[in-house]
């Protein structure tokens, strides 16, 4: 068991999630329960389930939760693609939060090659 605040994919992720909340503030009203809610429950699944991994007694379920938080990083990752189609996001902050999100990916399969050893 370790400290999930020490993981650098964690704190990127956190990162994420507080930028996805920024930017969906100004989100039309009509996608609040749609399109807002996926694309927040999408960002902090990320960082949720690492830190629900790392509190768990073997590298087998550790591995299990990071898979879940790939996934999480997948929806993401086309949410905010769409949201950009729908003109939502600007072109910049698409490319900073896909950058972002790219690189979350590259972490956690890192991370979860290293554990499943």
């Amino acid at each position: 068991m370790q400290n999930y605040k020490d993981l650098q994919v964690w704190k990127k992720s956190h990162e994420l999630t507080l930028e996805i909340y920024k930017i969906t503030k100004s989100f039309p009203k009509e996608e609040i329960f749609g399109l807002v809610s996926q694309l927040r429950r999408s960002g902090y699944s990320i960082p949720t389930n690492i830190a629900e991994g790392s509190g768990r007694f073997t590298q087998k379920d550790f591995a299990n939760f990071l898979q879940i938080s790939l996934g999480s990083s997948q929806e993401a990752e086309y949410l905010i693609f769409l949201s950009k189609e729908l003109n939502y996001i600007s072109e910049t902050d698409f490319i900073t939060l896909n950058k972002s999100i790219g690189e979350i990916k590259a972490m956690l399969i890192s991370l979860i090659k290293k554990v499943r050893l």
